[in-house]
């Protein structure tokens, strides 16, 4: 920070005190206020939304990562003395599982990224810019608040130079200017930034929604062809009651279960627990 920087902090930071105790008037913008409180509002919820955004396409990776991995460790399973109806189920269902990463996963990213994450990022990159603003017009606000504090003293208790109040006043009537430029930018800029939300940010909305669809729409396409492989496990064919038969089946399961457990605890190695 340069001398003439630092000396105008130092000046802004007693100024900022100055109007703490009231010995210095402090300028009251309602107006600015308001839209500054509405900015802040709409920075938090965009700033949210990216971040569950790319939350939720980080959660469909580790989804489809990790089931690739299960049907890859099940697949381990089933050698070549395995029964050939078993080992194939489990063959459709690992190869469906691979395309559900590779294909329909990817293509997730690349759209979703496209359509939702990067639109919210560009948006989510104005608001240090616009912040950056605001602190820029409370540091001329500032300027100006002392600039007027020292005019209302000179009128109040005249100097004997005749060119301070002058001198003053000229400097409060800059002071004011720049104040003036930036606050009104501010209230001219931040409410179309705020109403960008419907060309920008709907159109996002709406592509994410449909991208989620889309997703889940072809993850059941490619599982759905395991489906014959399962009905004949549980003896349905094409028009049987397969809910009902994997109700059945879900019975037996936990009766199987149940005897391995037991047949388990049997086991010298298990007994002591």
């Amino acid at each position: 920070m340069s001398w003439s920087g630092f000396k105008k902090a130092v000046n802004r930071a007693a100024t900022t005190v100055m109007q703490s105790t009231g010995a210095v008037d402090k300028t009251i913008d309602k107006d600015f206020e308001e839209e500054e409180r509405r900015f802040k509002n709409f920075e938090g919820k965009v700033e949210r939304l990216h971040k569950e955004a790319k939350g939720y396409l980080d959660s469909v990776r580790a989804m489809t990562l990790a089931q690739r991995q299960i049907a890859e460790t099940v697949d381990l399973f089933y050698d070549n003395d395995a029964p050939p109806a078993l080992t194939q189920s489990v063959m459709h269902y690992r190869d469906a599982i691979s395309k559900l990463d590779d294909e329909v996963r990817t293509e997730l990213d690349e759209v979703y990224r496209m359509a939702v994450l990067d639109p919210l990022g560009k948006m989510v990159g104005t608001f240090p810019d616009v912040n950056e603003a605001i602190k820029k017009r409370q540091k001329k606000l500032l300027d100006y608040d002392r600039a007027r504090s020292s005019v209302r003293r000179l009128v109040e208790k005249p100097s004997d130079d005749t060119e301070k109040l002058p001198k003053a006043e000229q400097e409060t009537n800059q002071a004011r200017e720049i104040y003036e430029s930036l606050n009104n930018q501010l209230l001219t800029e931040i409410p179309k930034l705020i109403d960008l939300r419907v060309p920008f940010l709907d159109p996002s909305f709406e592509a994410l929604a449909k991208s989620q669809l889309r997703f889940n729409e072809q993850a059941f396409k490619r599982l759905d062809v395991i489906r014959s492989d399962f009905a004949n496990s549980l003896g349905v064919n094409g028009s049987g009651d397969v809910e009902n038969a994997a109700a059945q089946a879900d019975h037996r399961l936990e009766g199987n279960t149940e005897a391995a457990l037991a047949a388990m605890r049997e086991l010298t190695i298990c007994g002591s627990h």
